[in-house]
């Protein structure tokens, strides 16, 4: 095993949920869940509406705790407490409640940049260098929308938004990014041009942490799948063994028919 090899052994998980239990609205949205993702993978959590997904990234950005109980934590790169500041550079956040956020005129540069202050666009108390004028540059040119720079996020398309809220992320080179059902709303090249973008990523080593109902958003490059069902872990292993007929009519309650061509899987 060599020097770097030993040191990435030795590191904490990125997140890891032990024994969590959420409650929102007297309802339990996540039910005694222990699971461990190490910063680096690629991981698809998949589970239809209301199955636990958008309490558990609420967890992870801390929206949400869990109960307190003396069994129970809920640990980010082994800290149950974060500046978050810190937090960045490991864990960058693509939500769609971010997402709704962009609705005055902002330019695609300004939301890039406003990352760097975990804000939607800059403000006066904001110092903005040429670092990172320069940063978000080479982001736009890294997603291949340096064309974007200038133009108003409400002047865009949907899928040229999500790509400002994508560079918005990699701000601060993060290890890992957590997608939120990413393609939502968009349209069907916008949806192929964002996951060819995904795939970029994860073939430069950035992490993807891709949260979804859409069987189609997994990349070939996602390598372990964690279904998920009444708030609880249902299955958990390499996308092969998981994406399963047999598991997905038991998790969506539905007859389905898998098929995989070129490394995506499809649902007739």
């Amino acid at each position: 095993m060599s020097v770097s090899d030993s040191e990435a052994a030795k590191r904490p998980p990125l997140i890891a949920f032990d024994r969590v239990t959420i409650v929102r609205n007297d309802n339990i949205a996540l039910d005694d869940v222990t699971v461990s993702i190490d910063a680096g993978e690629h991981v698809a959590i998949i589970g239809p509406n209301g199955s636990g997904k958008s309490t558990f990234i609420k967890a992870v950005n801390r929206e949400l705790y869990p109960l307190p109980r003396d069994e129970s934590s809920l640990r980010v790169m082994g800290r149950d407490r974060w500046d978050v500041s810190e937090l960045r550079a490991h864990l960058g956040i693509v939500s769609n409640d971010l997402m709704a956020s962009c609705t005055r005129e902002l330019t695609g540069r300004d939301v890039i940049i406003s990352g760097f202050f975990s804000s939607i666009g800059i403000w006066p108390n904001h110092h903005v260098t040429g670092d990172m004028r320069a940063k978000a540059d080479e982001i736009l040119a890294r997603l291949e929308v340096s064309h974007l720079a200038d133009r108003f996020v409400t002047e865009m398309s949907s899928g040229e938004a999500r790509r400002m809220m994508i560079g918005r992320a990699l701000a601060h080179d993060p290890d890992t990014l957590l997608l939120d059902e990413p393609t939502n709303s968009l349209d069907l090249a916008a949806m192929r041009e964002l996951r060819e973008v995904f795939r970029r990523l994860a073939q430069a080593g950035t992490g993807i942490l891709l949260v979804t109902h859409h069987l189609s958003d997994i990349i070939p490059e996602i390598e372990r799948v964690i279904l998920i069902k009444n708030g609880r872990i249902f299955r958990d292993g390499p996308t092969e063994k998981v994406l399963m007929s047999d598991a997905l009519h038991e998790l969506f309650g539905i007859p389905v028919e898998l098929v995989q061509r070129d490394g995506y899987y499809h649902l007739l």
